[in-house]
C-alpha cells in the first residue's frame, strides 16, 4: 500500500466511526426513537468502547473530546442514514452489516493502542474487543436489548479470533495487510455466526 501507516490506521478509526454511527441509527430506529433519540444512540455506540478503552488505559481526556472531527463525523453520518433510511430495503440485514464492520475496526484499533503503550498482547486483544464490543452494549442497553456480548450468540469471540491473528501475523506480513485481513476475519465470523446460528454454550438448571 502506498499510504503511510499513520493515514491507514485514521482512515480505519473514521471508518470504524461511520460504520458504529449508522448501526446505532439504524438500532435506534429500530425502536422507533425520534430524531434526538437516534442521533443520541448513533453518537453511544460509535464512541461508546473507545470511551471505556482511553478510561482504562489512562488516556483522558478520551480521544473524542479531543478531536471535534470525530463528533462532525457521527454527526453527519447520523443525518445522511435518517434521510436516505427508505431506500434501504432490509434495515435488520444492514444493521448486522455495519455493526460487523464496526466491530473488526474498532478491534483492531483498540489492539493498536495497547500495543503503542507496550502492554502484553492478550491484554492488548482484551482492550481491541472491549473497543469493539462495549459501544453496542451500551447502545443495546439504552434501547433495552440484552446486548449480544451477553448471551449465547457469538460478538466478542471474533473479536478475539481476529485480534489473535493480527497480533500473530504482524511480525511476518505487511502491517496493513495484517489489518485489512484481521478485519474482515472479524466481520466474516461474526456474520456468518449470526447466519448459521453458532452459539456458545448456556448454563441452564435443566
Amino acid at each position: 500500500m502506498n499510504i503511510s501507516l499513520s493515514t491507514f490506521s485514521h482512515i480505519i478509526e473514521i471508518l470504524g466511526t461511520v460504520a458504529f454511527a449508522i448501526s446505532g441509527v439504524f438500532a435506534a430506529m429500530d425502536k422507533k426513537l425520534d430524531v434526538f433519540g437516534v442521533t443520541i444512540i448513533a453518537f453511544v455506540t460509535a464512541i461508546g468502547g473507545g470511551t471505556v478503552r482511553d478510561v482504562l488505559i489512562g488516556a483522558t481526556p478520551v480521544a473524542w473530546m479531543k478531536d471535534i472531527n470525530t463528533l462532525l463525523i457521527i454527526l453527519g453520518t447520523a443525518v445522511v442514514t435518517m434521510l436516505f433510511r427508505n431506500r434501504i430495503v432490509n434495515q435488520q440485514n444492514t444493521l448486522l452489516l455495519f455493526d460487523a464492520l464496526g466491530l473488526g475496526l474498532f478491534t483492531i484499533i483498540g489492539i493498536k493502542k495497547g500495543l503503542a503503550i507496550d502492554l502484553k498482547p492478550g491484554i492488548c486483544i482484551t482492550l481491541g474487543t472491549i473497543t469493539g464490543c462495549f459501544g453496542g452494549v451500551i447502545r443495546d442497553l439504552l434501547l433495552n436489548r440484552i446486548p449480544a456480548l451477553f448471551h449465547a450468540d457469538l460478538y466478542a469471540t471474533p473479536c478475539i479470533v481476529g485480534g489473535l491473528f493480527y497480533i500473530l501475523m504482524i511480525g511476518y506480513i505487511n502491517e496493513e495487510w495484517a489489518q485489512v485481513i484481521a478485519i474482515m476475519i472479524i466481520c466474516v465470523v461474526r456474520i456468518v455466526a449470526y447466519r448459521k446460528n453458532w452459539r456458545l454454550p448456556t448454563l441452564s438448571d435443566k
